[in-house]
């Protein structure tokens, strides 16, 4: 109710000052009014970060268009310096299977915004946000900017101590019109999406808006079940003369998506890769159930009862709205507010043989052996984010700050099935439980405030520095489990940064910057301090531990002319507090981790990347990093008994070689591209003792035919993509199960294969 008064407020607020300024300025307002900077146009596919003190790149949606319909922003991303991303299907969107890590940190260590909304640490189970690919429709982003530091200052994150990704969605349109993309390929799967803009009306002072809805279901590529999701995106932009703009937004979302088995080296030994879940045989998961609540023998080809379950499904329902006012007070004064709501309905599911519905046995009953266990997710978060920037002479002087009222439930339920056939869909919100074995309330108040100077010393040299200060709150209140209560307060009031670009040349520039960041604790009862459901561990973190922080220093150079950009950046980082999260069995028993800090990361690296154009239709791109990350600290309990080796070890998920090359061709119509991807060996033990997973090379390809304007004046354009063009048999997913201190067997059920070679065509009209 809180986050609602707030919002409303807020969003009052910027409606009457849009609208009384509107009045103000409607008589000059020009009703074509340009779109703001952000989405401007840039001359290259790929944007290494001219004028930057910090390695910074930028992808146009040019690029994003290139990747399957559908595909995840994140896949697109993959091909810049120091990102590794990994994904079971070939759309890089099933979120159980979805990792990204950059210069070693993971996921749930970077920040991400949605037109400077923060959409959390995007993990599986959020608690304070949501997956990019659940935000908007890809088609709907103008561009994606990656910083493979912490970022800039006013990044609205409070997880980035490593690198920060914002997305920028596309503003309306000037003129009338709009898009129709269909896609069908491998598996069943189809896309329709559609968008009308309604251009500039100029009766309502130049307001601009388009709608989008986007419909997308495939089968998966093994096993039984489907994944899909429906989008619903609405943006408006109300001009402001030429001072500013008042923007609205909406963005629904309703995704279900069944899951992949988890797999482990042992298991693809003894069932292959293709092995999955048992869906549709519902007699086979019953048997398997049946023996493991007897005590009999399993049926084969199960080893143990982990070997498959029947199924599994991430359901999620998302709304995200707001507004953002962008306005120049004066010549010399830009305000920047932006406020925002998001609620999440969600529900995580597994058919699990751990537990039989109430009744299994007795004489005339039907009830299963197996029962649907559910982590259950409700978010109630609004916030507003909000600057000014002052140009003072030489000066850009920036203030601001973000704040944020997170309410967030979770429980995990059990529901009861039946012996003789499924009465329930695993697609479906699931009712009326049997149990439920706990459930708590978090709230999470989040208070960020910065302050930075970017100073002009001369035309060829600048320098920035600032600094960001952070409060972050976490309490939770127990409504049913293990009694939990209290508050960890993240905080930490001066975090620098400082940094310097030199244009020694016109076409050469120097750059560096160091930072220094903190990851606040995280509210909810499966990962943070709160997921060890035990009281007095809980109180060891609030009194004893300290959040994680990182110390990142990068310097670097670029290089362009017509032809050529490029960019060379060293970076190293120290990474203190590490706090590490040992998996305790297999993922569906549910097991609480155990908890550790277990020291200092320190990371070294190297970063390369270029774009070469080698005639007006060819070009070239490639990019090299190097990156050494090691734990300098074994792990040891309070007792001072030593837990885990790993003092001098390779990081977990962590390559130390990667390679990404492509060319491009566009020309008379024609175009395409064919890019390689190269990704070192991988651990996912602390301990690097097994679970090594084998470097890999993969391969995509798209290719297409733009047709000449036709009588509507607009495009129309036919488009394939070959995903893993050689078949590749490797496994993508690592960590999917969680981390563990070794695995000399490889019995460790966190490891998830790409998919196979999959084809799709695209036809896509705009008018």
């Amino acid at each position: 109710m809180k986050n609602h008064l707030m919002l409303g407020a807020a969003i009052s607020a910027l409606l009457f000052s849009g609208h009384a300024f509107a009045a103000e300025t409607a008589a000059d307002a020009a009703p074509a009014a340009a779109a703001p900077a952000e989405n401007a146009e840039v001359d290259a596919v790929i944007i290494i970060g001219q004028g930057q003190s910090r390695q910074v790149q930028t992808l146009k949606d040019d690029t994003i268009g290139l990747e399957v319909a559908g595909t995840s922003a994140l896949k697109a991303v993959d091909k810049l310096p120091g990102v590794t991303f990994q994904s079971a299907d070939a759309f890089g969107a099933y979120e159980w299977s979805t990792r990204i890590s950059i210069r070693g940190f993971n996921q749930n260590q970077l920040g991400f915004t949605l037109d400077g909304v923060p959409l959390g640490d995007m993990t599986y189970g959020n608690h304070n946000g949501l997956h990019i690919s659940r935000a908007t429709a890809t088609e709907n982003l103008g561009r994606v900017e990656l910083a493979q530091g912490a970022g800039a200052l006013g990044t609205a994150s409070t997880s980035n101590l490593g690198g920060t990704l914002q997305f920028f969605s596309r503003d309306p349109q000037l003129g009338m019109g709009g898009e129709i993309d269909v896609t069908g390929g491998s598996d069943s799967m189809h896309r329709v999406f559609g968008r009308f803009e309604t251009g500039a009306i100029e009766q309502l002072g130049g307001l601009r808006g388009y709608l989008s809805v986007a419909d997308q279901k495939a089968d998966k590529w093994k096993g039984g079940g489907e994944q899909k999701q429906r989008q619903y995106d609405l943006k408006v932009v109300m001009p402001l003369g030429e001072r500013g703009d008042l923007t609205g937004f909406y963005h629904r979302s309703e995704r279900r998506e069944q899951d992949y088995q988890d797999l482990s080296f042992d298991m693809i030994r003894r069932l292959g890769r293709n092995w999955d879940n048992t869906q549709p045989n519902w007699a086979l998961a019953i048997a398997a159930a049946r023996a493991y609540q007897t005590g009999t023998a399993l049926p084969a080809p199960f080893a143990t009862v982990d070997d498959a379950y029947y199924a599994g499904a991430g359901i999620r329902d998302d709304d995200l709205f707001g507004a953002k006012l962008n306005l120049d007070l004066t010549d010399h004064i830009k305000l920047d507010v932006t406020a925002y709501e998001h609620k999440n309905k969600g529900q995580g599911l597994w058919y699990t043989p751990y537990t039989a519905t109430p009744g299994f046995g007795a004489a005339g009953s039907d009830a299963a052996p197996l029962s649907i266990r559910t982590t259950e997710y409700d978010i109630d978060r609004g916030g507003v984010t909000g600057g000014l920037t002052f140009d003072i002479g030489a000066h850009r002087i920036g203030v601001g700050g973000w704040h944020e009222i997170n309410h967030f439930n979770q429980a995990r339920r059990f529901y009861g099935e039946t012996i003789s056939k499924p009465s329930r869909d695993a697609l479906d919100f699931q009712e009326n439980p049997f149990f439920t074995q706990w459930q708590y309330r978090f709230e999470t108040k989040t208070t960020v405030a910065h302050l930075e100077d970017e100073w002009t010393i001369s035309d060829a040299f600048k320098v920035n520095f600032g600094f960001k200060s952070i409060k972050v709150t976490n309490a939770v209140q127990t409504v049913v489990g293990n009694p939990l209560s209290g508050e960890i307060e993240s905080k930490d009031n001066f975090l620098p940064q400082a940094g310097f670009v030199w244009k020694a040349t016109p076409d050469f520039e120097i750059f560096g910057g160091y930072t220094e960041n903190m990851g606040a604790y995280v509210s909810a009862a499966t990962s943070g301090p709160f997921a060890s459901l035990n009281q007095d561990n809980v109180n060891y973190v609030a009194t004893k531990l300290k959040p994680e922080s990182s110390k990142t220093f990068e310097a670097g150079a670029r290089y362009r002319t017509d032809r050529f950009q490029g960019v060379a950046a060293v970076y190293h980082v120290a990474f203190d507090n590490r706090i590490l999260a040992v998996q305790q069995g297999s993922s569906i028993q549910g097991n609480a981790p155990v908890l550790s800090n277990v020291g200092s990361v320190e990371t070294k690296g190297v970063e390369l990347a270029g774009t070469y154009r080698i005639t007006d239709a060819w070009s070239l791109y490639g990019a090299y990093t190097y990156n050494d990350s090691k734990y300098d600290n074994d792990v040891v309990s309070l007792d001072g008994k030593l837990q885990a080796r790993t003092k001098g070890k390779t990081v977990v998920n962590t390559p130390k070689n990667i390679f990404k090359g492509e060319i491009a061709f566009d020309q008379a119509g024609f175009f395409g591209k064919l890019g390689v991807a190269y990704t070192d060996k991988r651990y996912y033990t602390y301990e690097n003792v097994g679970g090594q997973v084998p470097s890999t090379t993969v391969a995509d390809l798209t290719v297409g035919y733009r047709f000449a304007e036709d009588s509507w004046g607009k495009g129309f354009e036919i488009q394939a993509n070959v995903t893993n063009l050689t078949d590749k048999d490797y496994i993508s997913t690592i960590g999917s199960g969680g981390f563990v201190n070794s695995d000399t067997k490889g019995e460790a059920m966190t490891v998830l294969p790409a998919a196979p070679r999959q084809f799709y065509v695209s036809i896509k009209k705009t008018f």
